[in-house]
């Protein structure tokens, strides 16, 4: 009786733990979200918020009609689920928690196509080729691996969807980048077409990105563990759902030092994914050492990927998504082949590596290749019939402004940076609507007259314009310099530039990017009359001397005329309320 109620009470905590994944994988739309928009430029930002948030949306309603019959209705030939309503027909008796977690794991499918086809795609196509991967591609594919179909009754396995799921994924954004082309700017080209150059286009920002992998980090144990049956198997699933990507990250880390002279961040935050997704299919059957072999070839195929879609291939995939979830997801079920161990709980299956032949490797190898072919084909069907009907890429002049003003009618997704007038009126609304009282503009008054001679010595007096360009880390020595001379007015600027070094090289995802050869430096300006210019010149040389190449430069500028607005002041007069 103990045992009876027992195993009543673990089914019933591993039925919350279900959902509780469930609600996990559903945060990684967050994740996916933060990730491709940091890798991307700002003006494109509020599009693919929007995106990654209908892929699920639209996806949850075609689930409904026809995505979920197709996954786990009634079993036909071993190809397809018999598609129904049962929500809708006899919903007291349908399984409710499968439908959830089977929804979020179709909308992860979804939304990895949206990044490598990131700034340059018609959101009504997208929103079209969404909803056929949700309604049909993922749908069939799934049935075959988890809902009954031939490749599960075959004995292939991939647990938690690294074909499944991150393949077709990866294998829809290849093929959607490539019939798509690459963004304005990316590939620079001869006469004839060739490429001859790759550019680099760096996101803009980083911090975004990084919040995404960890947020998909986070999400991923929900994503690997949520179908674990006993405890064992669940910790046992964390504990190689930790390894991989925590030793793909290390690697690529390692390996873009030693490539590029810098560990690169972009790729190195990809590297996390890549892991995750490599050890997905087998994270139920291996121990750590497969999934330290995995994280290894993971953090390798990052770089690898990147690389060769840009200088190879010339595909353009702003954020990674082909070398994270294509190669990977390939990787990581064909390593279930190799590395599967019954030393892992709860499993019997054994690799080629640990003893058990090559029966379970080849499985493998046949559901990659029927999987690959069945997405390949679906979706250059889908791409082509979107191409010739409404079109699939936005036109030039929409990419250049940015698709949140084109699309969306949305000036900025970052609106405080750039306020508008309707913007400050509706402050001004809201701040009175809540009895707080808002200044009344001041009323224009004539200015005073322009007086042209100093009135102290009526005549004119020389003004001279010093602008010093130096190191960040020296203006607060400058300032200080400047002032104990008697400059109290300055005015600084953050510039980029360089002088005749060119700066140095940096690279972006591998490419060299010429735009980070600027080097950040300040612009100090100042307008002297009564300090003598030789006193300011050596001043700021005190304070910015090192004897080293980029201590910076002086340039010194006669000026015909200073005018003080508030008084009218001109020349010499109009320094001296400001001790100059």
């Amino acid at each position: 009786m103990n045992e009876n109620i027992m195993e009543a009470v673990s089914g019933e905590v591993f039925g919350v733990w279900f959902l509780i994944g469930a609600s996990l994988v559903f945060f990684m739309q967050c994740g996916f979200a933060m990730v491709e928009t940091g890798f991307t430029r700002a003006k494109n930002a509020g599009n693919i918020i929007m995106k990654n948030l209908m892929d699920f949306c639209i996806g949850t309603v075609v689930f409904i009609l026809i995505g979920f019959g197709l996954l786990l209705g009634e079993d036909v030939a071993g190809l397809l689920g018999k598609p129904g309503f049962d929500i809708i027909t006899d919903y007291q008796n349908f399984d409710w928690s499968s439908f959830v977690f089977n929804l979020v794991f179709c909308a992860t499918t979804a939304t990895i196509v949206s990044g490598a086809m990131a700034e340059r795609t018609k959101f009504i196509s997208y929103c079209i080729y969404s909803s056929v991967i949700s309604a049909l591609i993922y749908p069939i594919e799934a049935h075959w691996i988890w809902g009954g179909g031939w490749l599960s009754e075959w004995g292939f396995h991939d647990f938690a969807g690294s074909c499944a799921i991150h393949m077709v994924g990866g294998i829809s954004a290849l093929i959607g980048a490539k019939i798509l082309g690459p963004r304005i700017g990316k590939f620079k080209t001869d006469k004839d077409g060739k490429v001859i150059k790759v550019k680099a286009i760096p996101g803009h920002s980083l911090t975004l990105g990084a919040l995404g992998c960890f947020i998909l980090w986070f999400g991923w144990y929900g994503f690997n563990g949520a179908a674990a049956t006993s405890i064992p198997q669940l910790g046992s699933i964390f504990v190689t759902t930790t390894i991989a990507p925590a030793v793909a990250t290390f690697v690529c880390m390692i390996f873009t030092w030693l490539k590029y002279g810098k560990p690169d961040v972009s790729m190195c935050l990809n590297a996390s994914l890549a892991g995750l997704v490599g050890i997905t299919a087998g994270c139920d059957v291996m121990t750590a050492v497969g999934a330290i072999f995995v994280g290894i070839v993971s953090g390798l195929l990052v770089p690898f990927g990147v690389w060769l879609l840009d200088y190879v291939l010339h595909i353009d995939d702003p954020v990674g998504a082909v070398a994270v979830h294509m190669m990977n997801g390939i990787w990581g079920t064909i390593a279930v082949g190799l590395f599967a161990t019954d030393s892992a709980p709860s499993n019997t299956l054994n690799g080629l590596f640990y003893g058990g032949g090559a029966g379970l490797l080849g499985k493998q190898l046949v559901g990659v290749l029927a999987v690959s072919a069945w997405t390949a084909v679906t979706i250059t069907i889908t791409f082509f019939v979107i191409k010739a009907t409404i079109g699939l890429r936005a036109s030039a002049e929409e990419e250049i402004i940015g698709l949140d003003a084109t699309e969306h009618n949305l000036p900025s997704s970052y609106a405080d940076f750039m306020p508008s007038i309707d913007s400050i009126k509706q402050i001004d609304r809201q701040a009175h609507k809540a009895g707080i009282e808002v200044p009344e503009p001041p009323i224009p008054v004539e200015a005073p007259a322009v007086k042209k001679v100093s009135e102290s010595s009526g005549t004119e007096a020389k003004l001279t314009k010093i602008s010093i360009i130096c190191k960040q880390n020296k203006l607060e020595a400058l300032q200080q310099r400047l002032m104990e001379v008697g400059v109290k007015g300055i005015t600084v600027t953050q510039v980029l530039g360089y002088g005749t070094q060119k700066g140095h090289d940096v690279y972006y995802r591998g490419v060299k990017d010429e735009a980070s050869t600027l080097l950040p430096k300040v612009k100090v300006e100042a307008v002297v009359s009564k300090i003598p210019v030789d006193k300011v010149i050596e001043a700021a040389k005190s304070a910015l001397y090192t004897g080293n190449i980029g201590d910076g430069k002086m340039f010194i500028y006669d000026v015909e005329n200073v005018v003080k607005v508030r008084t009218g002041e001109q020349g010499y007069d109009a320094l001296q309320g400001d001790d100059y």
